[in-house]
């Protein structure tokens, strides 16, 4: 597997407007007066700079999970990765997406995949957990 880091995000910046699937029943344009509010995505996503980061997913490894190849995942560096976090990681170099298990001292590398098997962290295995993934977002457009 491979993952893209794509650099940090930005804390502020443009608001978009939030509109329910009901608002906008019935109305040909989706105008401002039926917006319910103003979000930034920067407050939706919880971004914290310079600790959140986009990495890009290039397997399908976390699909159980809601996590597909070519997904972007906001990564925090800022927390502590905890027993069930899914969590970007270097385990012996090799960049990998998983959730992480954490058993009396053993560490588990779990996908949400079926087809691949739990990663058990051996003694001489070095595991760095880069960050937890907090939030995915897929692009549904085909072209």
């Amino acid at each position: 597997m491979s993952v893209t880091i794509l650099g940090q995000l930005a804390a502020g910046g443009e608001q978009l407007p939030l509109y329910s699937l009901q608002a906008l029943v019935g109305h040909s344009s989706p105008a401002a007066a039926h917006a319910e509010k103003h979000i930034c995505l920067a407050d939706l996503f919880n971004v914290r700079t310079p600790h959140v980061h986009l990495v890009k997913i290039d397997d399908d490894s976390m699909e159980g999970a809601g996590i597909y190849r070519g997904d972007l995942v906001t990564v925090d560096r800022s927390l502590y990765a905890e027993h069930g976090d899914i969590v970007i990681a270097a385990l012996n170099s090799e960049p990998i997406c998983k959730r992480l298990h954490m058993r009396n001292n053993v560490f588990i590398l779990q996908s949400e995949n079926p087809e691949y098997p739990p990663r058990y962290v051996m003694e001489d295995d070095d595991l760095v957990i880069w960050g937890v993934v907090k939030h995915s977002v897929r692009s549904h457009h085909t072209a």
